[in-house]
């Protein structure tokens, strides 16, 4: 039988199925970073509250950030633009990633695996499917995720205006690092 594991990740509650064996494993530290690299300007951001959570027996996952989180910009006008006018932080104040790792890992061992992170991702109020290469290395209990990837705005209705389109690249370049700990279930 079944059950499911309910967990709050900033104001999301996301349900995970376990087992009654296996680990949880719970972020402890993580960075987003995100990157437009435009003609006529580069507007880069960072978070440190990116939430999550990993089931090791299922290979389950759930990650959750706030939009209004990111910090950097190149000046509070250009944070004040991200948050009002393209990704409406208001009406979507967080962005999603919920799915299950396609390979199988041994997570009781250490090493470095290379995975792909199959879900949805939901940035802007719209969920894509979406495939994302990912580094996992479990060192000593222990888990790291590390990724790249990148985003397209029209995949998720964030419209820009032609006076600045020069200004805001169609595609964003994202980077995770987290660290997480395992909880026993």
């Amino acid at each position: 039988m079944m059950n499911f594991l309910k967990i709050k990740i900033i104001g999301i509650l996301a349900v995970i199925p376990v087992l009654a064996f296996g680990q949880l494993y719970k972020t402890e530290s993580a960075i987003a970073y995100f990157k437009s690299d435009a003609p006529l300007e580069i507007i880069e951001a960072k978070s440190s509250k990116l939430s999550g959570a990993i089931n090791s027996d299922k290979g389950l996952f759930a990650f959750s950030i706030p939009i209004k989180s990111f910090e950097g910009f190149n000046n509070p006008l250009q944070r004040e633009h991200f948050n009002e006018n393209y990704l409406e932080s208001s009406l979507y104040p967080t962005a999603t990633f919920t799915g299950k790792i396609i390979e199988q890992i041994d997570f009781d061992k250490d090493g470095e695996y290379k995975v792909r992170a199959k879900g949805k991702l939901s940035v802007h109020g719209v969920a894509q499917e979406r495939i994302i290469k990912s580094t996992i290395e479990i060192k000593k209990g222990k888990l790291y995720v590390n990724t790249n990837f990148s985003i397209l705005l029209d995949d998720h209705k964030i419209r820009v205006p032609k006076i600045v389109y020069q200004k805001i690249a169609r595609e964003i370049f994202v980077q995770i690092r987290a660290e997480f700990k395992s909880k026993p279930l």
